[in-house]
């Protein structure tokens, strides 16, 4: 199981630009004319954006408002992005125009190759964003992060991820559950592709021996033995923060959620604090790819708005809540609550190269959670 685990319509007015289209990503050969593009948006009908976060509401009225559009941003789910994008093509009843989806590999294996979708790559921007995100065009880059209670601690009480597979911690880690939340099992994949040997050394700095796997990846035996160890399991990221971060607390929790969820501490009087110095790593990445559905009226505004959330103007909302634009150039505010920033190096990065290898990979890890999973 192991191996396979790891191995597992309108005109386009922009200075008549030739399309060519580069594993998914469609990009102008001329160069780019950004006046002639927002008039052509200008005389196209308005546009609804989808993305998982409720920043892409105030991302669209802004956006509306810097260019004289109208726009509208819809808070949707990953999953139900998927299916809404599919569906509306199918029926040719297309709703939603841009989609910053948070499943890469459900991007690439079938709202691109299907047709439902395409990327579209800015090309006065494509110098500034690494080629590893340019097809499919990533956005941003969130962050899921290991965090403690600041009232109850001076600092993390974790210092080791196989920390969190001891008695001490049994049903006490917070997490989102893994067979509702795909980037889950996406990160088991990740972690026994790219990190496994990773996995492998925290266990011999903990435990001062090597790990006998049975001939099973590292990364498996360590998500085995944190099912084993009764994870509490919750719908969305707000409950693990409110079990990991509520004030007045005596029991802690250790929890796993997205660094977005640290603005709580000022909004609701949270005590998150970022298990800074965890090993082998405090967190991981997951890739927000940008899409434009094909058979959308507003072709240009749709290219527009993917243009405008690739500056530091765009994606500022998001960026307060610890999201890395892919523009080089955009950088994390200074004030961003969790501190992700500094500690960039302690997380491990999303492979978009092995993403269709996580799509195939999904079930299997599903399974092998569902099975070691104890109440």
């Amino acid at each position: 199981m192991t191996q396979q685990m790891k191995n597992g319509r309108s005109r386009l007015f922009v200075t008549a630009a030739l399309l060519t289209t580069l594993g998914g990503t469609v990009q102008a050969e001329e160069p780019f004319n950004l006046d002639a593009l927002i008039e052509a948006a200008k005389a196209e009908k308005p546009i609804t954006v989808y993305d998982s976060t409720g920043k892409i509401v105030d991302m669209a009225q802004n956006f509306a408002a810097k260019y004289g559009l109208a726009a509208e941003g819809s808070k949707v789910k990953a999953t139900a992005q998927l299916e809404m994008i599919i569906r509306e093509a199918r029926a040719n009843n297309i709703q939603g125009d841009v989609s910053i989806i948070s499943d890469a590999p459900a991007a690439m294996a079938q709202l691109i190759p299907q047709g439902f979708a395409e990327s579209w790559l800015p090309s006065d921007l494509a110098d500034k964003i690494p080629a590893e995100y340019q097809s499919p065009l990533t956005v941003v880059n969130s962050a899921n992060v290991w965090a403690y209670n600041t009232e109850l601690f001076d600092k993390c009480p974790v210092s080791n991820i196989w920390e969190l597979t001891e008695p001490k911690w049994k049903g006490k880690v917070a997490m989102q559950d893994p067979l509702g939340k795909a980037s889950y099992v996406d990160w088991f994949n990740q972690m026994a592709s790219h990190g496994d040997d990773k996995v492998a050394t925290a266990y011999k700095d903990f435990y001062g021996k090597d790990l006998e796997t049975g001939g099973k990846s590292a990364t498996a035996a360590w998500i085995k033995a944190l099912a084993a160890n009764a994870p509490l399991l919750t719908d969305a990221d707000a409950a693990a923060a409110e079990a990991v971060g509520a004030p007045g607390q005596t029991e802690p929790f250790m929890g796993l959620m997205s660094s977005a969820k640290f603005r709580d501490n000022a909004e609701k009087g949270m005590k998150l604090g970022l298990c800074k110095d965890l090993k082998p790593w405090l967190g991981w990445l997951y890739p927000g790819v940008g899409l434009i559905t094909k058979g959308t009226d507003s072709p240009n505004a749709a290219k527009l708005f993917i243009h405008y959330v690739m500056t530091e103007e765009g994606i500022a909302p998001q960026a307060a809540d610890g999201k890395m634009s892919t523009n080089s150039d955009v950088k994390l505010p200074a004030n961003e609550p969790s501190g992700i920033g500094s500690a960039l190096d302690q997380v491990m990065p999303y492979s978009m190269a092995t993403a269709l290898e996580d799509w195939d990979a999904r079930e299997d890890w599903q399974d092998f959670w569902r099975m070691n999973y104890q109440k």
